[in-house]
């Protein structure tokens, strides 16, 4: 259903006959600081635990172990190690990509440029702020894509690439007044094509109680891969 490069990502071969109900623990010392406890919970699939050898020596946990699922977190939590909210992780599955690399787009959606500056900027002074700060949207970013309402622009959606990956993390805004009319969507799409013709898998996050962005993830014909939490700020 997900290319290998989503699924050579997140899931060892290791852990690939592990059951959904267990959990299967990597210690990987190349993982950097900000994600030194990484736990992906697979859709219809198992759980993994990467964690540093210090955090696994802290939490008690060997390479190559199994624990129940259901004990993840505590047992971390247990440890002392503090956890951020998970996020929902979405891929688009190999056959939506096929369709979205097919499409055109009408010429009020395009790839944006250092020429849309001021563009972008009054579209940015007219969102709102905490919005802005969850989307991660910035028009210098690896690649940039908006949608425009007569001359203004009204959706953006950039993405960059995510670590020495080719999964490519996205974030998309629309200003509230032109929301319900599909322009997030297209934009989306249009991203998404991009980033594919450049080889890279097209990733969308969001947090679990993000009913609005999961919506639009489905829309764009994205599907929930499983869910991702790392170390707390």
């Amino acid at each position: 259903m997900f290319s290998s490069a989503v699924t050579d990502h997140w899931l060892p071969t290791r852990a690939a006959h592990v059951p959904e109900e267990e959990a299967f623990v990597v210690v990987d010392p190349g993982l950097p600081e900000n994600r030194a406890v990484s736990v992906v919970r697979v859709e219809d699939g198992p759980t993994v635990v990467a964690v540093s050898a210090d955090h696994a020596a802290q939490i008690g946990l060997d390479d190559g172990e199994t624990i129940p699922a259901d004990e993840v977190t505590t047992r971390i939590e247990a440890a002392g190690v503090s956890l951020n909210d998970p996020d929902h992780l979405f891929y688009l599955p190999l056959e939506e990509q096929e369709v979205v690399a097919a499409e055109t787009h009408g010429i009020h959606t395009r790839r944006l440029t250092a020429d849309d500056a001021p563009a972008f900027a009054t579209m940015v002074a007219a969102a709102p702020e905490h919005e802005l700060d969850e989307a991660f949207v910035e028009l210098d970013h690896w690649l940039v894509v908006g949608t425009f309402v007569d001359t203004r622009l009204v959706a953006a959606a950039s993405m960059y690439p995510w670590g020495a990956t080719h999964l490519a993390d996205l974030g998309v805004i629309t200003l509230p007044e032109f929301r319900g009319r599909g322009l997030a969507r297209a934009t989306v799409r249009a991203l998404s094509a991009e980033a594919l013709a450049r080889g890279y898998e097209p990733q969308y996050r969001c947090q679990l109680d993000n009913a609005a962005s999961v919506a639009l993830a489905i829309a764009s014909g994205f599907r929930r891969f499983g869910e991702w939490t790392v170390l707390a700020d």
